[in-house]
C-alpha cells in the first residue's frame, strides 16, 4: 500500500489476489426470512396483533381443568390452523425472493484469471477482480470503467432499474486506462484505488487511481457503473470491482425486508382492544350475577346445594365466563383477511389493465401484506420530467442579448412550429459578422453545440448523439439542425462545423452540474489561443454572477424567459466572460488540487468554481418543449376525483410550472393559486399559516379550489 494512503478510505488492488483488507462477497439476499429467524420474526409479526394474542391467551386458559366451559382444544385447534395458513403464505410469498435472488446470484460474467477470460457467476465476483460486461447485460457489482470498445473508453448505460430513468446516460473511462482494450494489455496491468468507504450516495463518488510509474489520477461518477445498471449501444466493456453484494450502493439503498402493517392491521387492533375491554366487562358482570345467584338461590335449592361446596371463587367464574363469550372476537377474522390478501395479490399480478405491452411487463405484488393501502392513497406526489412528460426535447425558442449591443435584446422561433426553424438567427449572424449581435450569436450557438457532454456517433452514414441529459441533447440537435454541428468529440478537444467551417476547441476543464449549483461550466481554449468560460443553467444563479456590463440588457431576456415559460417551456440561460492566461494558471493549480481530495471534494470544487464563475457576460438564453405524456390529464383528473391530492414536484420556474399544471389538469382556470414566495423561514411559516386558515375557511363554506 503506498505509504500516502488513508486509513479512513477503502484500499484496492486491481488485479491482484491479494487485498489489504477483507470485503464482503457478493452473494446478495433480498429475503424476509432465513431459516433460523423464520419462526421468532413470523411469531412477532403475527403477535404483533391483538386478536393472535386474545386467542392465544384463550387457548393456554382452555387447558387449565374445569374453567373452560367449550373443551380444551375448542379454540386452540383453529388457532393453530390460522398461524399454519398464515405461515405457508409468507414462505411462500418468501421463496419468490429468493428463488429471484438465487436467479441474480447465478447471473453469467466473465472474470479475467490468469491470461484468459473465465466464464464464472456474480456470486463468485470479488473486490479487485477485472470483469468484462457485454451488451446489453447487467453489472455485477460496482466497477471502475477501465475501457470499453468504443472511443475514448466510453459507454452507454441504462439505470432505469435503479432510478427509472430510460434514457442513456455517458460514462468514460480515464485516459489512462483507455488503451486497455486486449486481453494482452489487461493481463499484466496493476493498479490500487483509493476511494471512500461504501454509502448510500448513487450520484457521489470520489477515488483515486495509482499507477506505478505515472501520475495519480482523480475518478469520479462519470467513471463508475453502478451495480443494476445495462450496458447499452456498447459492445463490451472491462471494470475493476470496487463494491460488492451488500457493500454495493443499490443494496446499501435496499434494506431489509421490513415487518409491515397496513391501516386496516392498526385498525382492527384497536377494534379488538375495545371488544376485549367489553369481553372482560361481560365476564365481571356475569361472575357478579353468578356470585349473587349462587348465594341467594342455590341455598334453597336443596337437590344442588353441593354446587356451593364444590364451587368455584369469583375469579374462577370471570375466567370461565371470559372462555364462554370469546366468540365476540371471530377467531375466523384473521384468516380471512390473510386469505382476501392472497386472491388480491394474484388478481393484481394478472391485471391485463396494468400491462404495459410495449415492455412485455406487468404489475407484481411482492408482498401482500400492503394491498388495502392502495385504496386508502391520500396523497400522490409525482416527478414532472420523465413522469408526467416524455422526457422528448425539442428546442424551440431562442433569445440572444450581449452586453455591448445596443439594442436590448432578439427573440427567435415561435411557439407554432414543432422545433426550432426560424431562419433568422442564421442570417443575422451571417449579416455583420463582427458586429456584437453577430458575435453574441456564435457565443451562443457555440455553447449550445460544446457546452455539454453529448457524445456523437457516426452509424450508417448518420450522426447521432448520446447523451445523458435529453436538453442537453436537445440544444446539440437544434444547432446541428440550423448549421453549427458538432461531430468530434476527443479526450480534450471537440470539433465543431461552424455554418460549414471546422473549429477545433480545446477543452481545459469541466465543471459540472450538480443540484445545488444548478449550472454547468466549461473553460475552454480557442482556435486563436484565447481561453473563455462557458456557463449554462438557471436564470436565478446566471443573474446572480453577471457583471455591471449585462445588468442593461438584463431586464430583456428576463423579459423574453417569462415569455418562454408562460408556454411552459424550460428555460435555460447563457453566459461566458474571456479568462487572462496567467489567471487561468493559477487557478487551474487550485481546481485541479480540489479534484484530486477524497474527503470534502465537492466543497473544494464548489469553491473554485465560485471563484471564477463571477463577473460574467449575459449572452443568451433558449426555451426547450417537454410535452406531456398520453392520458396524463385523464390520469390526474381520475386521481383527483377520488378525492386524492395531487402535487407536481418540479425545479422549473414559476410560470412554466403554472402552465404544465394547467395542461395535466391539476388544475382549472377556476383554481385559485396559491404562491409562496417569500425568503426567509419567518415569512414563509406566516403565508402557509394564512393560506391554512385560508383552506379551512373554504371547506366550511363547501368551495373547491
Amino acid at each position: 500500500m503506498p505509504p500516502h494512503l488513508s486509513t479512513a478510505t477503502r484500499h484496492i488492488n486491481v488485479n491482484s489476489t491479494h487485498q489489504p483488507a477483507k470485503f464482503y462477497n457478493n452473494i446478495i439476499s433480498t429475503c424476509k426470512y432465513s431459516p433460523l429467524s423464520f419462526i421468532p420474526r413470523f411469531l412477532f409479526e403475527q403477535f404483533r396483533r391483538y386478536n393472535n394474542i386474545f386467542f392465544l391467551c384463550i387457548a393456554l386458559l382452555q387447558q387449565i381443568p374445569d374453567v373452560s366451559p367449550t373443551g380444551r382444544y375448542t379454540t386452540l385447534f383453529p388457532f393453530c390452523i390460522i398461524l399454519l395458513v398464515s405461515a405457508l403464505k409468507e414462505i411462500f410469498e418468501d421463496l419468490k425472493r429468493r428463488t429471484s435472488d438465487n436467479k441474480v446470484n447465478n447471473f453469467p460474467t466473465k472474470i479475467l484469471d490468469k491470461g484468459r477470460w473465465r466464464d464464472a457467476q456474480w456470486k463468485d465476483v470479488k473486490v479487485g477482480e477485472i470483469i468484462r460486461v457485454e451488451n446489453d447485460h447487467l453489472f455485477p457489482a460496482d466497477l471502475l470503467l477501465i475501457s470499453s470498445s468504443e472511443q475514448q473508453g466510453m459507454a452507454y448505460i441504462e439505470t432505469s432499474n435503479l432510478d427509472g430513468e430510460t434514457n442513456l446516460k455517458i460514462k468514460q473511462s480515464l485516459p489512462l486506462t483507455s488503451h486497455l482494450t486486449s486481453l494482452d494489455a489487461l493481463s499484466p496491468f496493476t493498479a490500487s484505488i483509493e476511494c471512500e468507504h461504501p454509502n448510500r450516495h448513487v450520484n457521489e463518488f470520489s477515488g483515486n487511481l495509482h499507477i506505478e510509474g505515472e501520475e495519480s489520477k482523480h475518478f469520479g461518477i462519470d467513471q463508475l457503473l453502478l451495480r443494476g445498471a445495462r450496458l447499452k449501444n456498447t459492445a463490451w466493456i472491462c471494470g475493476a470491482v470496487i463494491y460488492t453484494g451488500h457493500d454495493a450502493k443499490i443494496l446499501l439503498n435496499s434494506k431489509l425486508a421490513p415487518l409491515k402493517q397496513s391501516n386496516v392491521d392498526i385498525m382492527t387492533n384497536r377494534r379488538i382492544l375495545f371488544l376485549f375491554f367489553v369481553l372482560v366487562t361481560l365476564a365481571i358482570i356475569s361472575a357478579i350475577g353468578a356470585e349473587l345467584y349462587n348465594r341467594s338461590y342455590i341455598p334453597e335449592a336443596w337437590y344442588i346445594s353441593w354446587i356451593l361446596k364444590d364451587g368455584a371463587g369469583f375469579l374462577w367464574n370471570v375466567l370461565t365466563f371470559f372462555i364462554l363469550y370469546n366468540n365476540l372476537i371471530p377467531i375466523s377474522l384473521q384468516v380471512t383477511l390473510e386469505l382476501v390478501r392472497f386472491f388480491q395479490a394474484s388478481f393484481i399480478n394478472n391485471d391485463l389493465g396494468m400491462y404495459h405491452a410495449e415492455s412485455d411487463s406487468c404489475a407484481v405484488a411482492r408482498t401482500s401484506n400492503l394491498n388495502e393501502e392502495l385504496g386508502q392513497v391520500k396523497f400522490v406526489m409525482s416527478d414532472k420530467t420523465g413522469t408526467l412528460t416524455q422526457n422528448i426535447m425539442k428546442w424551440k425558442r431562442s433569445s440572444s442579448t450581449f452586453f455591448r449591443c445596443s439594442v436590448g435584446g432578439v427573440s427567435y422561433g415561435d411557439s407554432e412550429s414543432d422545433q426550432f426553424a426560424d431562419e433568422r438567427l442564421v442570417d443575422d449572424c451571417k449579416k455583420a459578422p463582427d458586429s456584437d449581435h453577430s458575435t453574441a450569436i456564435r457565443e451562443l450557438l457555440t455553447m449550445m453545440a460544446a457546452c455539454h457532454t453529448v457524445v456523437p456517433e457516426h452509424k450508417e452514414g448518420k450522426l447521432l448523439y448520446q447523451g445523458s441529459s435529453p436538453d442537453e441533447g436537445a440544444l446539440v440537435r437544434g444547432a446541428a439542425a440550423i448549421g453549427v454541428v458538432f461531430h468530434t468529440r476527443q479526450p480534450q478537444r471537440v470539433v465543431l462545423n461552424m455554418l460549414g467551417k471546422d473549429e477545433s476547441i480545446e477543452i481545459l476543464d469541466v465543471i459540472d452540474f450538480t443540484s445545488d449549483r444548478k449550472r454547468m461550466s466549461v473553460i475552454v481554449r480557442t482556435e486563436d489561443g484565447r481561453v473563455k468560460l462557458y456557463t449554462k443553467g438557471a436564470d436565478t444563479v446566471i443573474f446572480d454572477r453577471v457583471g455591471e456590463k449585462s445588468k442593461a440588457t438584463m431586464n430583456t431576456l428576463m423579459e423574453h424567459l417569462e415569455e418562454y415559460a408562460s408556454f411552459g417551456y424550460r428555460t435555460l440561460c447563457f453566459a461566458m466572460k474571456e479568462i487572462p492566461q496567467d489567471r487561468y494558471a493559477q487557478w487551474s493549480a487550485d481546481f485541479k488540487q480540489a479534484t484530486l481530495k477524497i474527503d470534502d471534494r465537492q466543497k473544494a470544487i464548489d469553491a473554485c468554481a465560485e471563484e471564477i464563475e463571477a463577473d460574467l457576460e449575459l449572452v443568451g438564453a433558449t426555451a426547450i418543449e417537454d410535452k406531456l405524456q398520453q392520458y396524463v390529464p385523464e390520469t390526474i383528473q381520475a386521481l383527483m376525483a377520488a378525492d386524492i391530492r395531487v402535487w407536481m414536484l418540479t425545479g422549473d420556474k414559476r410560470e412554466t410550472a403554472i402552465n404544465i399544471a394547467h395542461s395535466c389538469a391539476l388544475c382549472t382556470h377556476h383554481t385559485e393559486l396559491l404562491i409562496v414566495d417569500k425568503h426567509t423561514y419567518d415569512e414563509t411559516y406566516d403565508k402557509l399559516v394564512q393560506f391554512v386558515a385560508r383552506s379551512r375557511q373554504y371547506e366550511e363554506e363547501g368551495r373547491g379550489w
